[in-house]
């Protein structure tokens, strides 16, 4: 994915909030938005936070369509997500969430997992039917090394022994994204 210049961010960002708008008040999308036809489709992740508390994160490395189409799916996935089913984005708080948009690259094996650059690689481990992943900040965030990274997906993402990562029948996968928010 070419990088995306701030009026396509920002294109991105609006088409992201009217989505989850038109779900939360159940009105049709508001934002038009055209993005360049040459745009590959590409794996997305949104975040939503409210005042720096995650309110929901969901995400997919495999585009569902068009960038925008995949992004507009995943935003509404992401204000729903299952995790704050108690306790769901309601209209009258979207005005106070923060939406951060990470565009992926293609995920691609690493043949040492240790090799991975923390803070640019996201991290994708599967093991059968078993999988987790880490967006590239989460390393960063929590000051963990990548063999921390790399136990902390495991156990924590996939279900799976913190040492799953060495095994031979576990795949790694690293990523990069193009993370912009509108704070």
């Amino acid at each position: 994915m070419p990088p995306l210049n701030e009026t396509l961010r920002r294109q991105l960002l609006a088409a992201a909030r009217s989505a989850i708008a038109g779900l939360l008040t159940g009105t049709p999308e508001s934002a038009s938005v055209e993005l360049p036809p040459d745009l590959p489709g590409s794996g997305v992740f949104v975040t939503l936070r409210k005042f720096g508390s995650l309110r929901g994160c969901i995400g997919t490395f495999l585009p569902h369509g068009s960038l925008l189409e995949t992004l507009r799916s995943i935003a509404i996935s992401a204000a729903r997500d299952p995790r704050f089913v108690q306790m769901p984005i309601s209209a009258n708080e979207l005005k106070d969430i923060t939406i951060e948009i990470s565009i992926l690259s293609p995920l691609a094996p690493i043949a040492d997992p240790l090799a991975l650059e923390v803070g640019v690689h996201g991290i994708y481990v599967r093991r059968g039917h078993q999988s987790g992943c880490f967006l590239p900040d989460v390393a960063t965030e929590r000051g963990w090394t990548a063999q921390a990274f790399l136990a902390n997906c495991c156990e924590q993402k996939a279900g799976l022994d913190p040492n799953a990562w060495r095994s031979p029948g576990t795949e790694v996968f690293v990523f990069t994204v193009q993370k912009f928010c509108d704070s």
